[in-house]
């Protein structure tokens, strides 16, 4: 099964905007040919990202509750207590620290794919001092690569 990490902005597309970017994504998952992997750091930052104000709105408590348990419904854990620091290191530097995370979480969790629509990561993509393990790709391109499959 092909395991996939999404970034924050890639799960409020999922769960708040219905974005049709994701729709390949949340098919693969509902057909069980791919699942969704998040950790603990991921899942916090996801938590405290949907108490944002959103089209000049804030979601109430509730819905913040009901968003947050669909995401956990969905995604497996990855509970491999995430990487040492020897792994850490064969992974570039993203330019913003806070997305550092997923970088991490796609290596410990064996994913395929980091899907993003954030600059500073995709800015990783060819990464050519060490080649990643995994792709970082859009929802598009995940969608083209769902595709070829």
């Amino acid at each position: 099964m092909l395991r996939i990490v999404l970034d924050t902005n890639v799960w409020l597309d999922w769960l708040l905007f219905e974005d049709p970017a994701v729709v390949p994504i949340r098919k693969a998952v509902a057909d069980g040919k791919a699942e969704i992997v998040m950790d603990e750091a991921t899942d916090a930052e996801l938590e405290r990202v949907l108490a944002y104000t959103f089209n000049n709105k804030m979601l109430d408590a509730a819905k913040q509750a009901e968003l947050l348990e669909q995401c956990r419904r969905i995604a497996r854990r990855d509970e491999s207590g995430g990487l040492r620091d020897e792994e850490k290191a064969l992974l570039p530097k993203c330019e913003d620290p806070d997305d550092q995370k997923f970088l991490e979480l796609a290596l410990a969790g064996g994913a395929a794919f980091l899907v993003t629509r954030d600059g500073a990561l995709l800015d990783l993509a060819e990464h050519k001092v060490r080649p990643l393990p995994y792709r970082i790709v859009t929802p598009r391109q995940l969608a083209d690569a769902l595709r070829a499959k």
